[in-house]
């Protein structure tokens, strides 16, 4: 039997557990495998691109355990009602090759996302910032506030969204959940008097939801929707200007921010500053940029935190994935019982 965790048995968890606690959990785990980045097996996500979307697949391994998610992208999806992304993990054994924990990864990818932005802002961000501008209040945006808040103490917000549906939704959302919100009425507008400026818009197009005049010196920004080929939201000129932290290059030059820049373009991996083998932030006036596009290792990580929380709770059940014969040789006995009794059948019919 394979252990599987559900979205009930997430929102389950999350009841029972704590939005901030969760955030938390993640964003320690995540830095716990950042911190032995070099152990594991790493590789971009297998894309594969259509006019509609993206449907992808993100594997790792640590050499004990091989996970991986299958994720898609789906920009249009909302117009007949369906969601943007969804996805599921799997982690399995490396020993034998046995699936162990399946897992829906659609809840968990938004959650894990927004630890990931707020752990790197702890390392990049000014330690006094105290404004965060949100642009975009689609799926990803409500997680991406309350992340910064269990982690960063922000509770002051200026946010954007071309779409007025979304911004009442947003905040709906967070009424009740002690933010100090601005709702401005242009991008311009909403990183005004902002420390950290997170843009996570959805449309799969090169746009330029931030430029180079609209971002002053010690900013931190926290690019997290150009996450695929030709869907970007940061101006050229101003990834000029800043220093950009990186999860995985060799899949970011492909899929993010630095998709417009020349292949040589200097980054720095978010693991080296982790781990302090190379610096984050060096002084206030810095701008720092976190071109975010998810990599493998945090959904991992994420099915590490999910698989060790869940144990003794109600919080998962089982499935009969998996094929078990007594006889490991002799997979098809387990099928003889059952053609057994249709033969019996059969035979009875014919009478």
């Amino acid at each position: 039997m394979v252990q599987y965790v559900g979205v009930e048995h997430v929102i389950r968890l999350v009841a029972s557990t704590g939005l901030p606690e969760v955030f938390t959990g993640l964003a320690g785990y995540i830095e716990e495998d950042f911190r032995r980045w070099a152990d594991f097996e790493k590789a971009p996500r297998i894309a594969s691109h259509s006019a509609h979307g993206v449907i992808e697949l993100m594997p790792a391994s640590d050499g004990r355990l091989y996970g991986f998610k299958y994720v898609n992208g789906h920009p249009r999806n909302t117009r007949s009602g369906l969601q943007t992304v969804t996805a599921f993990g799997v982690l399995a054994d490396v020993a034998t090759g046995y699936p162990q924990f399946l897992s829906e990864m659609t809840l968990t990818t938004a959650l894990r996302t927004a630890a990931t932005s707020a752990l790197a802002a702890r390392y990049l961000a000014r330690r006094d910032a105290k404004v965060m501008a949100l642009i975009g209040l689609g799926a990803q945006s409500e997680f991406q506030a309350l992340a910064f808040k269990a982690l960063l103490g922000l509770s002051r917000l200026r946010v954007y969204d071309i779409d007025r549906l979304a911004t009442g939704k947003f905040l709906a959302n967070l009424a009740d959940q002690g933010f100090d919100i601005t709702v401005a009425s242009s991008s311009d507008e909403a990183v005004l008097g902002a420390d950290i400026v997170t843009t996570v818009t959805a449309d799969k197009q090169k746009a330029t939801i931030l430029s180079d005049n609209m971002v002053g010196a010690g900013v931190h920004i926290n690019a997290v929707g150009g996450d695929c080929p030709g869907k970007t939201e940061l101006q050229r000129e101003l990834l000029l200007r800043a220093d950009v932290f990186v999860e995985y290059p060799e899949q970011t030059r492909i899929e993010g921010e630095i998709q417009q820049m020349p292949a040589d373009f200097p980054v720095t991996e978010l693991w080296q500053v982790i781990t302090g083998q190379a610096p984050g932030r060096r002084s206030d006036r810095q701008i720092t940029v976190f071109d975010s596009v998810g990599f493998a290792i945090e959904d991992f990580s994420a099915l590490r935190y999910l698989r060790d929380r869940v144990q003794g709770t109600d919080c998962y059940s089982e499935i009969d994935l998996l094929a078990e014969p007594d006889d490991p040789r002799d997979l098809f006995g387990l099928l003889r019982p059952a053609l057994g009794r249709s033969v019996a059948a059969l035979a009875d019919i014919g009478a």
